[in-house]
């Protein structure tokens, strides 16, 4: 039975959809009253991106129906969607890196009426990143910004069209905690104004903070909706995966004492990294803490080859080594994970498998010619021991989940073999299930012998997995806390000691 069309601004009801005969979307239903937020959940592949995907006319459901303002509707395409006020704000970034912040804001919509120039796209666009209180100029090339920044311009295109219901897929995957307090503003601002939100979020704590009511999704079926405010965090996490699950935080080092240094970086230098200088202990996960702009992800860069240093030294197990590029790094038993995946760690239009043995080739030729079959049973082990939701080694990665693309760059490196691991917010817009599986992976990698350093903006997760935790303030090493010593106040105390 319909609700009464006051109330709610849509619904959707028996939704199914299959790709390749594999049922994404069973009789799935989802509803959203008017001036709400409305969290969206589930674990990676539970089938909440294609939902939204069909509802802004991505792709077309196989049966079922959309009712939005008491109409039906069934957008043929997202041009469509926009113009009857539905937007969406994807998880994965899609601004044109060498234009402008303003010319991305206002692309395709240059020609009609004020936004005809520059200059005054630019005007707009600086009363919009006012409400993030953000310090970007709207003629700095979008290409130079970082992925956190980014994902802010993102949310400033959308929030620029006047809409009725904006999805919100994975907004604070890459922000900081005082970017997601604006952020958050901006969408309690929006939901006053009478905007309805679909809010699709892993991180448990926001849907307490942010939202009315919660949706759970598994297996691409509906488990059920409560009010965010009475439900408890443990319950739908039980919603989303199905079992409970517990991680026990690590408070002791698991590096046995007197363990070898396999990397030792010495003053590191660039433009941003100010004599940066540490050592990785066999078999320790060295976490990485900082603000947004500490330096982190820039240390890793350059220890890994990618970017070019001005000074210091890196030596492995104990001997100095020349890195001039990834491929030497990769040489040295270096693997790197990078933050944003869709960019550097993945190519979106092959196969799962191919993808996953793009680094180690060579491990899979006979003579001049490429094994197939190895190929295809090498990566249907990690598929198995990584637990990534495909139906086939042979599927295009773009049709996989954010997450399950995630767990494919971890498999490029496992299968290559690496010594030397460094991930860069390997769980970003992971869900608690896969997170799970991530930082078990993680501890056995380590207990194995190899040496990982995780950057992370999550503290939280530092404190879970972390043996040591080195921090960073704007360039600089400002300390290392060994895990027993470890908290959240410490860890921001020394993210914010700039000197």
């Amino acid at each position: 039975m319909d609700l009464p069309k006051d109330d709610f601004i849509l619904k959707m009801e028996g939704i199914n959809k299959s790709f390749a005969n594999v049922q994404v979307l069973s009789n799935c239903r989802f509803d959203l009253k008017r001036g709400e937020v409305h969290a969206l959940m589930g674990e990676n592949g539970a089938g909440k991106s294609t939902l939204v995907k069909i509802l802004t006319g991505i792709y077309h459901m196989d049966a079922g129906k959309i009712i939005y303002k008491g109409r039906s509707v069934n957008y043929k395409n997202t041009r469509e969607a926009q113009g009857d006020g539905i937007q969406i704000v994807h998880q994965e970034l899609n601004l044109m890196n060498h234009l402008t912040v303003g010319q991305n804001v206002f692309i395709g919509r240059e020609g009609s009426g004020l936004f005809l120039h520059d200059a005054a796209a630019n005007k707009k666009t600086r009363e919009i990143l006012s409400r993030f209180k953000l310090n970007i100029s709207p003629e700095e090339k979008v290409g130079s910004l970082t992925v956190g920044k980014q994902q802010m311009i993102e949310i400033a295109k959308v929030i620029s069209q006047k809409s009725d219901v904006i999805v919100f897929d994975e907004p604070t995957a890459a922000l900081t905690d005082t970017e997601i307090d604006e952020l958050f503003d901006v969408i309690a601002g929006l939901r006053d104004e009478g905007a309805a939100i679909i809010y699709i979020s892993h991180r448990m704590d926001e849907v307490k903070r942010i939202t009315d009511r919660v949706t759970v999704l598994r297996d691409g079926e509906y488990i059920g909706t409560r009010i965010s405010k009475d439900v408890d965090i443990s319950e739908i996490i039980q919603m989303m995966v199905g079992r409970t699950i517990y991680e026990k935080p690590k408070n002791v080092s698991a590096v046995p004492e007197g363990a070898e240094a396999v990397l030792e970086v010495k003053d590191l230098r660039s433009s941003l990294i100010k004599g940066l200088s540490f050592q990785l202990k066999k078999g320790e996960i060295l976490g990485f803490a900082g603000l947004m702009g500490a330096g982190r992800t820039e240390s890793a860069r350059l220890i890994f080859g990618a970017d070019k240093r001005t000074g210091g030294e890196i030596l492995l197990h104990g001997k100095p080594v020349s890195i001039k590029s990834p491929y030497d790094a990769v040489k040295l038993g270096i693997g790197y994970l990078s933050e944003d995946r869709k960019r550097y760690g993945l190519a979106v239009g092959l196969s799962v498998a191919a993808n996953m043995v793009m680094t180690s080739l060579n491990l899979f030729m006979k003579g001049i010619f490429i094994d197939d079959g190895k190929i295809h049973n090498t990566a249907a082990q990690y598929i198995d021991k990584i637990g990534i939701k495909t139906p086939s080694p042979r599927q295009m990665l773009m049709n996989l989940s954010g997450g399950n693309q995630q767990k494919v760059v971890i498999a490029k490196w496992l299968i290559r073999d690496c010594e030397i691991l460094i991930f860069d917010e390997p769980t970003r817009g992971i869900d608690v299930g896969a997170k799970s599986e991530i930082y078990k992976l993680m501890n056995e990698l380590a207990a194995a012998g190899k040496s990982i350093i995780m950057i992370s903006s999550e503290l939280p997760e530092l404190l879970r997995m972390s043996d040591r935790i080195l921090v960073m303030c704007e360039g600089r090493h400002t300390g290392t806390l060994d895990i027993s010593e470890a908290s959240q106040e410490k860890i921001m105390a020394l993210a914010t000691a700039a000197s």
